[in-house]
Formats: structure tokens, sequence, C-alpha cells
């Protein structure tokens, strides 16, 4: 195989491998207890991290439509899973983070992907999961390199 080649079949399984990964996260999301989707799940993660944000923060850190985060973040607060209350020193902005039930999703969502993550690395050492770290590495610094 040729250089070009290799370089080739590198990004290829690179993607390959994040859309399985992908996939089956997001299949177990959906099956779960929660029936939480992909997006819904990261506007969780968001606020698990950042709990007493804005809607506005997640817009500037996401970088996503307004629109459609709010629609998210609205479905979530109706099914329970996050807690809105008005700020202090400005009661039009609504802080938000994730309730009781939200908690519980999230704590339920990192079990279920500490799970596929050990089914992705079955086999492969410590030393090879860090070589594998160091190389992905790499090949991300190269990407964010400027042209």
């Amino acid at each position: 195989m040729d250089s070009s080649s290799a370089a080739d079949a590198v990004i290829e399984l690179v993607h390959v491998v994040m859309h399985q990964f992908r996939s089956r996260q997001f299949q177990a999301l959906r099956d779960g207890a929660h029936d939480v989707t992909h997006m819904e799940a990261k506007v969780m993660g968001f606020f698990a991290h950042r709990p007493g944000a804005t809607l506005s923060d997640l817009v500037v850190h996401s970088g996503r439509d307004k629109a459609q985060l709010a629609k998210l973040v609205k479905g979530l607060r109706e099914r329970g899973l996050l807690a809105a209350e008005s700020d202090a020193t400005d009661r039009r902005s609504v802080r938000l983070s994730l309730s009781a039930a939200g908690r519980a999703a999230q704590h339920a969502m990192r079990a279920e992907g500490r799970v596929l993550n050990e089914r992705a690395l079955a086999g492969l050492s410590a030393k090879e999961q860090a070589q594998l770290v160091d190389l992905l590495g790499r090949v991300k610094a190269n990407l964010d390199a400027p042209d």
C-alpha cells in the first residue's frame, strides 16, 4: 500500500469507527430509560457542566441556531430533565440546570458511555490506548495547524 492509500485508509477508518461508535451511542440513548436524542444529551451535558447557564450561553458555546436550541430546552423542561430559575438580578434571564431526573438520566448516559468505551477498546492494553491517543492527537494537531 503506498503512502497516499495508507493515509486514505487511516482517515476512512477513523470516520467508520466514529460512525459506528455514534450509531451505537445514539441507539443506546433512544433505547434507554430516558429516550434522549443525541442533541438533547449534548444540551444536558452542557448544563451538567455549567449549572445556572442560560440559553444564550448555550447558543454561544454551541454555535447552533437559538430557535432550535430553545425548542430542545423547552422539551427537556417539559419532560422534567431541566430545571429553570429566574435570574435574581435580571428577571428576563432564565438560569437552567439539570433537575434531579436530569442528573439521574445524565448518570445513566455516562454509565452507558463507559460500557461502550470499554467495548470499543477491548483487547487494547493501557500502553496501546496511550499510543492511540498520542497518534490521534498528532493527527488533530496537524489539522489544527494553520495552512
